[in-house]
């Protein structure tokens, strides 16, 4: 239930967010943004309250350069004390909330055969997505964008193309409130299959090591891989991300604290940023 609400707070976030950015210069009020998603100031507020449990004040600073300047300046030491852990090993990342199993290379070859995934669409705190699974795990999770449901599905059957797919929504059902509730699970990792090269793979275990609330740079990231002349190869990893969120790709900032464009919408990658940074906040 708590994921219906944000959703449709989502919207109206979203909106707010995408007018900040055209009006950024002219520093708009509270009330002028409030105004442009067609709510009272009060109800902004509220709005605010219950998607992030921050004032919009507050929430809108998490959206500044100073603060993804800060962030980017705390990750020096937040990452190295991450990445001493390791990123491979017996453990398998089992301190995270997600772990991987990379598919074999006769696996990748095979495109899917043999595989039965079953998938659905959600509602989540950052709009409607697309959540795939299989016996052995997590395959996908995507957010739909303008484009639609049959694009978002599209994208990730393209993936598994020989796998045979069954829409089952209460079989997704669980999982899309797992996945966005897991600030407060205990329970074990969440297990993913992901397709992907050796290069990828590392991308994104590494990613997993970032935490929440935290911003990190492509050369940031390119140089605690081993790969300092790789952040425009570490971008295309980001884009080829198959669990939207979980991944977080969405931490990934440019080096002056811009945030450049994302998969699935530049606002729903401001969004996130700031609900994070308000759950970390104390």
């Amino acid at each position: 239930m708590r994921n219906d609400v944000q959703a449709r707070d989502y919207a109206r976030i979203e909106r707010a967010i995408g007018f900040l950015s055209t009006a950024k210069d002219e520093k708009p009020s509270l009330a002028a943004i409030a105004a442009e998603v067609g709510l009272s100031p009060f109800h902004f507020q509220r709005l605010f309250s219950r998607f992030a449990g921050v004032s919009p004040k507050r929430f809108l600073g998490y959206l500044s350069l100073a603060h993804a300047r800060e962030k980017l300046r705390q990750s020096e030491s937040v990452l190295a004390t991450a990445f001493d852990a390791g990123l491979s090993g017996p453990s398998r990342l089992h301190d995270l909330f997600v772990t991987f199993e990379a598919v074999t290379p006769g696996e990748f070859r095979r495109l899917g055969e043999g595989l039965h995934i079953r998938y659905g669409f959600h509602p989540t705190p950052f709009g409607r997505a697309l959540l795939l699974t299989s016996p052995r795990g997590l395959v996908g999770l995507s957010f739909v964008t303008e484009k639609g449901d049959g694009f978002a599905l599209r994208e990730q059957v393209a993936r598994w193309p020989l796998a045979e797919m069954i829409q089952d929504q209460k079989a997704t059902a669980g999982l899309a409130e797992r996945v966005f509730a897991r600030a407060n699970n205990k329970a074990a990792p969440l297990p993913a299959l992901v397709p992907g090269t050796n290069f990828q793979i590392k991308v994104w275990e590494a990613l997993l090591r970032v935490p929440e609330g935290s911003l990190v740079s492509y050369n940031q990231l390119a140089a605690l891989i081993g790969k300092a002349n790789a952040p425009r190869a570490i971008g295309n990893v980001l884009a080829a991300n198959p669990l939207a969120y979980l991944i977080p790709c969405h931490r990934v900032i440019r080096q002056t604290g811009a945030f450049n464009d994302y998969r699935w919408g530049t606002e729903r990658k401001f969004a996130m940023v700031a609900w994070e940074a308000a759950q970390t906040r104390f």
